[in-house]
């Protein structure tokens, strides 16, 4: 059977589910809102997530997005809320089936098994917890990021944007690809919001010529993998450096 993880802050639901998942001969772990959630998942490793969006402290997307970014561990959402919109953000957001609520164990269960079975099929391909780029660290889990062991203070949409340059290494990545990655399928267009981001990024850094983080004008943007040279505020030579916005 399978560990689940629950991350809801209905107390009565997670009884309700608590019973009705263990009844099967599943191992149940909970969490009571979404920062313990993102905690739970990377510290007792689920076999599968299942997730409510109406949570107290974070966004059930935003809890969905985070994880994303370090795990594939398959995802169910649990929403009251029976729209479109709201269905199409949570899949786009990483999710792997939707559930409204009132629902029944048994369809419950069903779905469950479905995201498990192609989870089973997809075994091996998880994502690092963690990134190493000569000096730059970064801790995806509890989204941390040290450069030469300085922390640096990055706001949730910095550390996204560079969380994603850093899992693209040394690979061009597009407007529309950064920006739907971490704002959503919406904002695929709206380029000025990237360049002010790569902006104050770069400032963190101390990266203000654009060695690190390279521009590819009217493309995108690409983070290189060279050593940071955090005593001199930049990296050495690594090749032509892009214009730097």
């Amino acid at each position: 059977m399978a560990r689940i993880l629950v991350i809801d802050d209905d107390p009565s639901l997670l009884r309700a589910l608590g019973l009705g998942l263990r009844s099967g001969g599943h191992d149940v772990v909970t969490a009571a809102n979404g920062d313990q959630g993102v905690a739970a998942t990377a510290r007792s490793s689920p076999d599968i997530v299942i997730l409510d969006l109406g949570l107290p402290d974070v966004d059930g997307l935003e809890v969905c997005r985070r994880i994303r970014q370090w795990s594939d561990v398959p995802i169910v959402v649990l929403s009251a809320i029976d729209s479109e919109e709201r269905k199409i953000a949570a899949l786009d957001g990483g999710a792997n089936d939707y559930v409204t609520k009132p629902f029944g164990m048994g369809e419950l269960e069903a779905r469950l098994r479905v995201a498990l079975r192609k989870s089973s099929a997809a075994a091996g391909h998880s994502q690092p917890t963690s990134l190493s780029l000569g000096l730059l660290e970064l801790d995806l889990v509890h989204r941390d990021a040290h450069l030469g062991g300085r922390d640096l203070e990055l706001t949730a949409k910095e550390f996204e944007v560079l969380a994603f340059l850093a899992r693209h290494t040394n690979r061009t990545c597009t407007h529309e690809m950064i920006l739907s990655a971490v704002w959503g399928p919406g904002y695929g267009r709206e380029s000025q919001y990237l360049h002010a981001y790569i902006h104050r990024l770069r400032q963190k850094l101390d990266d203000p010529s654009g060695r690190l983080i390279h521009t590819a004008p009217g493309i995108g943007y690409m983070l290189v993998s060279a050593r940071v040279d955090v005593d001199q505020g930049t990296s050495p030579p690594v090749g032509k450096a892009g214009k730097t916005d």
